[in-house]
């Protein structure tokens, strides 16, 4: 699709996903065992027909840049990419980026080259799957200036977004993240959403700006505003004709530990609400040359199994085993990701642990771990108990971090054995 380009925001610091953002920027955290954030939003654009798709990053870039690189490549012949644009200061910019318009103004000298009737503005941590060839041609046919993807939200959600009001497809009124007056809210989402109780439409950063009006508008028109869904958003509505392009799939905005954690082991359940077995919808992500996982003795049930695992545990249940992972012997996961290696260790390199006292890579004999995500390259001694729950305190310890009640061991921690959390 030639007349639109996408962009895709890649956030601020992340500290609501931390420690996952502790070395990593949001789109670069792994989700399903084996994709990154950032997969979701581009293969959402390449199954559209999109591929031109800048990527603009400020924070734990190196990741996520290493990820594009090995992952996205085109043809010679194609016009294809998929570009990060880093936060830079400039002889007439000295500011890193200091929010989301903000963030595409600065790309704009990058951007102007690449011709187009759209601009397809994306966040890079949500997950869904839209066609934005549908939401493109409803936004020429209302010929609106601006598009914004929208989602029925119920009233105890309603508060963590901004909340639309709509006239004939035409948004007339926005808030952000209302805290009261909900009633005053109310939209026709049309009876089905109605009769689950989502009488709310709900922005999901998710818009498409004709292109022209969008540079003329970061340069010039509201070039001191920096947010899109504070500023520029509720102060187009009156001037612009902003139209609202109803979406009602799955969408999970995962921007923090227990929404990632969800939405990550809803994916075993029998029928996921957000399937990765589409053959219409592919999610794309970095093709490894890894062995089919091994599997010894174990009950599975709604597991995920990556590839290139090694696997001897007694029971694994509703959690996710991400790349190169190695489980041993009488091991329980429940409710638990387990994000998995970025390389595996030979033998040699096994005793060579063993010789110095620390757990191999992996999770040992014996553990009992649940309700817990273990980051990229942890090393589980055996015996070792994780339980997370209610019944735990939020706390950042050197090891790992709790919050509500999920246990985060940290990216590369070594617990030894017998160690316990929980």
């Amino acid at each position: 699709m030639k007349e639109m380009l996408s962009v895709i925001l890649g956030g601020g610091a992340g500290t609501r996903l931390y420690p996952l953002t502790a070395t990593r920027s949001k789109p670069a955290v792994p989700i399903a065992g084996k994709y990154r954030l950032v997969d979701i939003p581009i293969s959402n654009c390449l199954n559209s027909g999109i591929s031109r798709i800048f990527v603009l990053t400020m924070y734990n870039s190196a990741s996520l840049n290493r990820h594009i690189k090995n992952t996205y490549q085109f043809s010679t012949f194609s016009n294809a990419f998929v570009d990060i644009l880093a936060a830079e200061q400039t002889p007439d910019n000295f500011t890193w980026f200091m929010g989301t318009a903000d963030a595409v103004r600065q790309g704009l000298r990058h951007i102007a080259p690449f011709p187009s009737d759209y601009v397809l503005i994306l966040s890079g941590d949500q997950l869904y799957q839209l066609d934005f060839v549908a939401m493109l041609e409803e936004h020429k046919q209302r010929g609106a200036d601006i598009t914004i993807a929208t989602i029925p939200v119920s009233a105890k959600e309603a508060s963590e977004f901004g909340i639309l009001k709509t006239n004939d497809g035409y948004i007339t009124s926005f808030v952000e993240k209302p805290k009261s007056g909900l009633e005053d809210w109310i939209s026709d989402t049309g009876e089905e959403m109605k009769a689950k109780g989502k009488e709310y439409l709900a922005s999901m950063g998710i818009y498409i700006f004709n292109r022209q009006m969008l540079f003329d508008m970061l340069l010039n028109e509201k070039k001191e505003a920096t947010d899109f869904g504070k500023e520029i958003i509720p102060q187009s509505i009156e001037k612009y004709k902003v139209a609202s392009y109803q979406y009602e799939g799955y969408w999970e905005d995962i921007g923090n530990i227990h929404a990632f954690f969800e939405a990550n082991l809803a994916l075993t359940e029998d029928l996921p609400a957000f399937n990765l077995f589409d053959n219409q919808r592919a999610i794309y992500t970095r093709a490894r040359m890894l062995p089919p996982a091994k599997v010894s003795g174990t009950r599975l049930d709604k597991a995920i199994i990556s590839e290139g695992s090694i696997i001897n545990a007694s029971h694994i249940e509703r959690s996710i085993v991400g790349i190169r992972s190695r489980i041993g012997h009488e091991t329980t996961l429940i409710n638990t990701y387990l994000m998995g290696n970025d390389y595996f260790e030979t033998l040699d390199d096994i005793q060579n642990d063993k010789d110095n006292g620390i757990p191999p890579l992996g999770v040992g004999a014996r553990c009992n771990i649940q309700n817990a995500i273990i980051d990229k390259d942890c090393r589980i001694g055996n015996d070792v108990k994780i339980t997370g729950g209610s019944h735990l305190q939020d706390g950042d310890h050197a090891l790992f971090t709790i919050k509500d009640g999920i246990i985060v061991v940290k990216k590369g921690a070594v617990l030894p054995d017998g160690f316990t959390i929980g």
